[in-house]
């Protein structure tokens, strides 16, 4: 599987086609406003344009072009100075901005639910008995204290019974391995108390590998500072990838936006290396998605369940995801002044109807990802119209130079 993954995101970096060659239609902007001709009637909820069967959706209609020198290989210089494109999804309008100036554009009195997970540098190197080099990327914990679930760098000669590490350090042995590729890892440790604190020492952050980083390359301090939000728990180090629409806010932003009534809630997600997985089979509604674990504490279930016309704001689509699966359970959670904990395995791809999110900040996101997909039916929730209309936004952004991917720019769609 992660020999897969990187396989694919080698492809995305070799062979993305460019310069862009999407057609996309759009009036004669109005300052920075731009109106594409969409249809739709003023106000949520729209009537979408399209109506089709979802089990139809064709996996060759998530993808779009981008030049490669569009992806993002380092975080803006500072986290609010990236680029921000808004989307009013009732009047069709695109507004290009900072990030700083987002709370222009959010709805008023709004709660920011966001993912304060902490993002794990889990990624270890070592060596095979015989020399051989070896990665490994920690996953999430297992049964047993000393064991991890992992996926493994190379695969095929790294079965049960073989093991790895660095002398002095800690030694690793393959236990059993999974469907998929996963691998239960048990560590012994020389140094450390535990797992997660031999990665703290050791580890290296787990960047994407269209983001690209030598061994030796300098910018890795920079990416344990950027690659995570300022307001990760460390209390929760359990992702193995960002949540990086969250990446550009900084503290005073925050600040900022409380002083104009808007207000947060905590939803800690897993984020793991399933978010990357590429959509491979022919129908949207084919691919097994991945799952994972989150947990909404009790007050941030009392503000879900508590009446009112608070708009509930989604911090990056794992939050969008948390929200909407957790709204399709909450039926069945028991007390409700404890945390609900479940495995998300909600796949949202047009048509789908959408419950507890009525706006999101995002990221702009891989070809043929259920990221993207999950992007396309928030834009035009019930329908299918959201596809196309989403291409023709990200061709605009293609247009106007904005930076794609985890260190790239973010979108406002309300």
């Amino acid at each position: 599987m992660f020999r897969r993954f990187w396989s694919f995101f080698q492809y995305l970096h070799f062979a993305i086609p460019g310069p862009h060659g999407a057609a996309y239609r759009k009036e004669k902007p109005v300052g920075d406003a731009v109106r594409f001709p969409f249809t739709r009637v003023p106000g949520f909820p729209r009537t979408p344009s399209v109506q089709a069967h979802s089990d139809n959706l064709a996996t060759s209609r998530f993808d779009y072009p981008l030049p490669e020198e569009l992806i993002a290989q380092e975080p803006s210089e500072r986290r609010d100075r990236s680029r921000l494109l808004v989307v009013e999804r009732g009047s069709g309008r695109l507004h290009h901005r900072a990030f700083r100036e987002i709370g222009d554009y959010l709805p008023a009195g709004g709660r920011l639910y966001r993912n304060n997970a902490s993002v794990l540098p889990a990624r270890l190197r070592g060596f095979r008995a015989g020399g051989g080099a070896v990665e490994c990327l920690l996953l999430r914990p297992g049964e047993r204290p000393d064991e991890w679930r992992c996926l493994v760098k190379p695969g095929k000669k790294l079965s049960p019974g073989t093991s790895f590490g660095v002398e002095g350090e800690y030694r690793a042995e393959i236990v059993d391995v999974f469907e998929g590729g996963e691998r239960r890892v048990r560590f012994l440790l020389e140094r450390d108390p535990g797992v997660i604190a031999l990665a703290n020492r050791l580890g290296e952050v787990p960047l994407p590998p269209y983001i690209r980083r030598d061994p030796e390359d300098p910018r890795r301090e920079m990416d344990r500072r950027r690659y995570e939000t300022v307001y990760a728990s460390r209390e929760r180090q359990v992702a193995v990838a960002a949540p990086t629409a969250g990446l550009h806010f900084t503290p005073e932003l925050l600040d900022a936006l409380r002083d104009r009534g808007f207000s947060t809630a905590e939803i800690p997600l897993h984020v793991g290396a399933g978010t990357f997985q590429p959509i491979q089979t022919e129908h949207i509604s084919d691919h097994a998605i991945h799952r994972e674990i989150y947990e909404i504490p009790p007050e941030t279930r009392r503000l879900l369940e508590t009446p009112g016309n608070e708009p509930r704001i989604a911090v990056g689509t794992t939050t969008v995801r948390a929200l909407e699966d957790y709204g399709r359970r909450r039926a069945q959670a028991a007390d409700p002044e404890s945390p609900f904990t479940a495995e998300a395995d909600l796949f949202l791809y047009p048509p789908a109807h959408f419950e507890l999110t009525d706006a999101l900040i995002t990221n702009f996101h891989l070809p043929r990802s259920t990221l993207l997909c999950l992007v396309a039916s928030f834009l035009t929730p019930g329908g299918t119209g959201g596809i196309e209309w989403l291409k023709e936004i990200y061709a605009e952004a293609v247009a106007r130079r904005y930076r794609f991917y985890s260190y790239g720019d973010a979108m406002l769609i309300v």
